[in-house]
């Protein structure tokens, strides 16, 4: 039996063949150049948007956003690997039209349009928007680490730059005593002479000249740490591979098809205080006057929950359990029973609390209550406390929120299940199926526009998913 034959590559065809040929009609492809194509490239401040008459004509920035959006939808994000592709992968070569740009050009146009970059992706959560895509009414708030380029070496705190210190201290003072001593047989060729005794404490002192500048710029700065590759980056705890240098990228995802609504990238490694930025981001980029948001306890704060609440962000946020300094759970401060009406509190031992001075802690207020004279003579205090003044209850002056808040969250589980499969979804596909656990740039606002880039293909690929191609270039093309 004969095999399946290839056609002749020399053979000369009648009609040359096309190179659209070979692209089908449902090819993603296809959905990239509608989108660029339909992008106004100068008013999102792309470089060369506008070409000019001096020189070397530049790369049309269009082609080079086609570009990446195809390399990071394929897996490809290296600006060299991208470059080989151009001149081998017929998918680009239908895009680009036969380009080949190289790599130094593709990774210049990556780093010199983060804002652009940036630009691109709101302009499609607004045809998502315009499309009818996002719910609208219930988005999941998470944060996720990404290792950053620079790696644990090229990371000191305060604490590293000490050890190396006191080592290389230890080291020039090692080798002036030698100096100090040097009657040395210059035969011997295993002992170092003077001058190579003089030449190491020289490198010597110019290494502990660079650690002692990273300790003044901390102690300028008030940085607990300085990264020497990528200056933005900070240690972060990785989820179960330890401690890496990373980025923590904060994701607001819509309830209805899993497409992102925003994102933004910060080098702090907690999530306290990042839920009211990035809720009011998503609630304003979705136009609506209000939205529920869904995050885990590591978002619980008080001031942050407070301000979502004043903007009209419904939030269902579990509360944080402190372990207290109780031993008696007779005693805890739960079974202190709060009278709202009279304002006092109602120890398990029958006495009554009153409201005293306000303290802050943290950026936040409370209301002290206490009652000395009836804790003096309390036959209970021993159980109950070891301060000599009395049991104290420091009440936070936004209590009636965070109960509210606490009540919500529990007579509402259906709802907050659904929390980990909504804003999992994206960092699963990003992180896991495309690997993508780690930025190539260097720099927060390099590394904002990158996340762009990944978070842009994500909601890229959602939408083929539920259009379909043909649609989606259908609702792309320029109005007749």
């Amino acid at each position: 039996m004969a095999y399946i034959k290839g056609e002749d590559r020399y053979q000369i065809t009648l009609f040359p063949e096309a190179i659209d040929d070979y692209i089908t009609e449902d090819n993603p492809v296809r959905v990239i150049e509608a989108f660029v194509n339909s992008l106004d490239m100068q008013e999102l401040g792309f470089q060369k948007a506008e070409p000019n008459n001096i020189g070397r004509p530049p790369y049309d920035p269009r082609d080079l956003l086609k570009l990446y959006l195809y390399g990071y939808l394929n897996r490809i994000r290296s600006s060299r690997r991208l470059e080989d592709e151009a001149g081998r992968n017929l998918e680009l070569i239908w895009l680009l039209r036969k380009l080949k740009p190289d790599f130094k050009t593709i990774a210049d146009f990556r780093k010199d349009n983060s804002k652009a970059l940036k630009g691109v992706f709101k302009q499609f959560t607004i045809l998502c928007k315009d499309w009818d895509l996002y719910g609208k009414d219930v988005i999941a708030v998470d944060g996720s680490k990404f290792r950053a380029s620079n790696s644990k070496r090229s990371n000191f705190n305060q604490k590293k730059i000490q050890r190396h210190l006191k080592y290389i201290d230890e080291k020039i003072n090692h080798y002036l005593s030698e100096l100090d001593s040097n009657d040395q047989d210059e035969a011997d060729i295993h002992v170092p002479t003077a001058e190579e005794i003089r030449q190491r404490i020289e490198e010597l002192k110019s290494r502990k000249a660079k650690y002692l500048a990273m300790q003044q710029q901390m102690d300028e700065t008030g940085s607990t740490e300085v990264s020497t590759t990528d200056p933005d980056a900070r240690l972060m705890v990785v989820n179960n591979n330890g401690i890496e240098v990373s980025y923590n990228v904060q994701t607001a995802v819509d309830q209805k098809h899993k497409l992102v609504v925003d994102s933004e990238v910060i080098n702090n490694p907690a999530d306290q205080g990042q839920l009211s930025p990035i809720a009011k981001q998503a609630k304003e980029t979705l136009g609506v006057k209000e939205i529920k948001v869904l995050a885990d306890k590591g978002y619980y704060s008080t001031n942050d929950l407070a301000e979502c609440e004043t903007n009209h962000i419904e939030t269902y946020v579990p509360r944080q359990k402190f372990a207290g300094n109780i031993a008696n759970p007779d005693f805890q401060v739960d079974k202190f029973q709060y009278d709202q009406e009279q304002d006092v509190y109602h120890c398990p031992g029958g006495q009554v609390l009153y409201p005293s001075r306000i303290t802050e802690s943290y950026g936040v207020k409370y209301q002290i209550y206490k009652n000395y004279r009836a804790c003096k003579d309390c036959p209970l205090k021993e159980q109950c406390t070891k301060a000599q003044k009395g049991r104290t209850i420091h009440r936070n002056l936004q209590q009636d929120l965070l109960d509210e808040i606490e009540r919500r969250t529990r007579e509402n589980q259906q709802l907050y299940k659904q929390r980990k499969m909504i804003v999992e979804h994206p960092f699963g596909t990003i992180k896991r199926t495309w690997g993508y656990s780690y930025f190539l740039t260097r720099g927060l606002d390099s590394v904002a526009a990158e996340n762009k880039l990944h978070i842009l293909a994500y909601n890229l690929r959602r939408v083929i998913n539920i259009l379909g191609v043909k649609e989606m270039v259908r609702r792309l093309a320029p109005a007749s």
